[in-house]
């Protein structure tokens, strides 16, 4: 999972794709980077860490130009390298490019690209898809480049959302496109001077003040050019397929995507998870979110048992993401650190803790442990989104079921494994029953909407067991 920001026809776009990654930092923690074009001629900054760490003034000033890419990475192929980061650049015919997703025939891919004399370089994914979309651009027509999208579309399996600069039609051109499937998300908008922006969540438009105009149409290309209408191509039939996962975990709450306000989506799956709650004959007496995914379905879920919502964890808002952190012990360590409990909201009552999701089982656990200390009577976890069962190979970081809990603990043993007196993960039939968008659910019911084969996931689990994080 990662996010990207496009832009083109902004003074200096280097500084507005800067703000624009620090909207989207909670995509992506490890590294990142921005590129400039100026009359075709590239410029590239990236480096581990955080935007503010990797950015300065300095930085700024050495990406001139009216184009930029950015990117946020969390990286779910490679390892955590600097060469690994994006975006990526290549001189012939030149192209810039950056990706939300996951490819999962790398090593077939790789194996295309060496029969025409190509190297990849860098064990990050976005390297080979441009690569392709290189070798298939025989000219400057916008022709040329549904062409590029198409080879890329034939020989590219995965979930990829990407964003490129390229000349096309002798101009400096934003190319923006999303694999048939729709499985990452991406949406583009404008601004009151005729500049255009792609990213992979709105609030990155927002911070630069660009209208949200729609999404990149899965299956299509966009070509994008300051004061034009965008040119927009189908290349591939689309069977969409949304992440469910980025609704329930990823996006950010004020994020607008194709089925609304990921704020209320949240909402609505909290509701939900109130009624499956109250159907269980179970009762408590506070309802306490775990920040800050949760904080809307916490509220949701409240006002559907008529209970107390209360904030009962103080946050440290300098602490990371603990899912995307690269190991158990380093996820469970920074749990104190990120959350420190309030003992008078939860002393002596029965206590409806409620999370987003579980997925290895340990943060769940290491929270249960807090919660406890402060000596409630009773602690429930309430969780609105089903079990995870079943790995992503679409961008998510579980790609093998030996990391997933409740793929590996029996459904009666799951309260004493995390330490509460009981557990209610949202239904399957309930999280399909409020997604307004075709999904996918593949982490929660094991229907792959893009097929990957025995190999390809063998090569993937390897790849993150030798050394990614």
């Amino acid at each position: 999972m990662c996010g990207f920001v496009g832009l083109i026809g902004v003074e200096n776009a280097a500084a507005g794709a800067m703000m624009a990654l620090q909207a989207l930092q909670h995509r992506g923690q490890d590294a990142c980077g921005i590129g400039t074009v100026t009359r075709g001629r590239a410029h590239v900054f990236k480096d581990l860490g955080m935007v503010s760490q990797v950015f300065t003034m300095g930085t700024i000033a050495s990406l001139p130009g009216q184009s930029a890419i950015g990117h946020v990475r969390y990286p779910t192929v490679g390892a955590g390298v600097r060469e690994d980061a994006q975006p990526f650049h290549t001189r012939r015919p030149g192209v810039l490019m950056a990706h939300n997703g996951n490819v999962t025939n790398v090593p077939q891919i790789e194996a295309w690209l060496a029969r025409r004399g190509i190297r990849v370089q860098s064990n990050c994914d976005v390297e080979p898809i441009m690569l392709v979309f290189a070798e298939g651009l025989r000219g400057t027509a916008f022709e040329n480049v549904k062409d590029a999208v198409r080879d890329v579309f034939d020989q590219v399996r995965g979930a990829y959302t990407c964003a490129a600069i390229t000349e096309v039609e002798g101009e400096d051109t934003l190319v923006a496109f999303r694999d048939p499937h729709g499985v990452r998300p991406g949406v583009y908008g404008r601004n009151s001077v005729g500049a255009w922006a792609v990213a992979s969540e709105s609030v990155a438009l927002d911070a630069l003040g660009f209208e949200m105009i729609g999404e990149i149409p899965p299956g299509s290309v966009m070509l994008l050019r300051p004061n034009q209408a965008p040119r927009v191509a189908q290349v591939r039939t689309a069977v969409t397929h949304r992440c469910l996962f980025e609704r329930i975990y990823f996006a950010r709450p004020d994020s607008l995507m194709e089925d609304g306000r990921v704020f209320q989506v949240r909402w609505d799956l909290g509701q939900r998870l109130g009624e499956e709650f109250r159907a269980k004959g179970l009762t408590a007496d506070v309802v306490v979110p775990v920040p800050d995914t949760s904080r809307p379905a916490a509220q949701a879920m409240a006002e559907t048992l008529g209970l107390p919502f209360r904030e009962g964890f103080i946050k440290n808002r300098y602490s990371g993401r603990t899912f995307i952190m690269p190991d158990a012990r380093t996820r469970q360590s920074a749990l104190r650190l990120k959350l420190n409990p309030i003992p008078e909201i939860m002393e002596g009552k029965r206590v409806i803790l409620v999370d987003d999701s579980v997925v290895r089982g340990t943060t769940v656990k290491r929270l249960a442990e807090l919660v406890r200390e402060v000596k409630p009577k009773e602690v429930h976890l309430a969780v609105f989104s089903p079990p995870v069962k079943n790995p992503c190979f679409y961008g998510i970081d579980m790609p093998s079921k030996d990391e997933l809990v409740a793929a590996r603990v029996p459904e009666a043993e799951w309260a004493r494994t995390f330490g509460v007196d009981t557990v209610t993960f949202l239904s399957v039939e309930g999280l399909r029953a409020t997604a307004k968008t075709p999904a996918c659910m593949a982490c929660f019911d094991g229907k792959y909407p893009i097929e990957v084969s025995h190999d390809e996931v063998a090569a993937i689990v390897a790849d993150r067991r030798g050394g990614g994080t």
